[in-house]
């Protein structure tokens, strides 16, 4: 059984790492994002489970390295617009990553190929973003102003900074430590 992608949760990756991103593109500063993304990668490739608290963090660091074929585009496509997650051996086809990112890209997977499965679909998403109908809300929800409607039918609210993660903080071992880590703009 094909595994369901949560368009809301790429929506919101998408807005968050767009935001993370458009911050650090500064003309003043033009090696910032280049630099940040670097940052970004060493702490992931140091520890991967930094995607359950910050999982914008994946489509930022790979942000403008991941490349799809055009072969591959109309897939992407399909698996957006179904919610349909793609099986590994189709997925580790549609996309290129850069040689630079490998070892980074060896520890999500490692960690979890949903992630890097997810992290791409928002990749493709951001380089696409006229183009991928989606995440656009069923032609059933189209009729309905878009600022009267800022939930899906499950009731998720669109601008909630939730990815589907429980809260944790009461857990034994919790660890707070990456709660306070903000961005320019926030």
């Amino acid at each position: 059984m094909a595994t369901k992608l949560n368009t809301a949760r790429l929506r919101a990756l998408q807005t968050d790492a767009l935001e993370n991103i458009e911050s650090y593109m500064d003309p003043d500063t033009p090696k910032a994002l280049e630099q940040f993304t670097a940052k970004i990668k060493a702490i992931l490739l140091a520890d991967p489970q930094m995607l359950e608290s910050l999982p914008e963090y994946l489509p930022v660091a790979l942000y403008g390295r991941v490349k799809f074929p055009p072969a591959a585009k109309p897939k992407w496509q399909q698996w957006l617009n179904t919610a349909t997650a793609p099986v590994w051996d189709e997925f580790k086809t549609s996309v290129a990553f850069n040689n630079a990112d490998l070892e980074l890209v060896k520890a999500v997977r490692s960690y979890s190929e949903f992630a890097l499965i997810e992290a791409c679909a928002v990749l493709f998403m951001l380089d696409n973003a006229g183009k991928v109908q989606a995440v656009s809300r069923s032609s059933a929800n189209n009729s309905q102003d878009d600022a009267d409607d800022e939930s899906d039918n499950d009731g998720y609210d669109y601008d909630s900074d939730d990815y589907g993660a429980d809260d944790d903080s009461d857990e034994d071992g919790y660890d707070d430590q990456y709660d306070d880590i903000r961005f320019k703009g926030e």
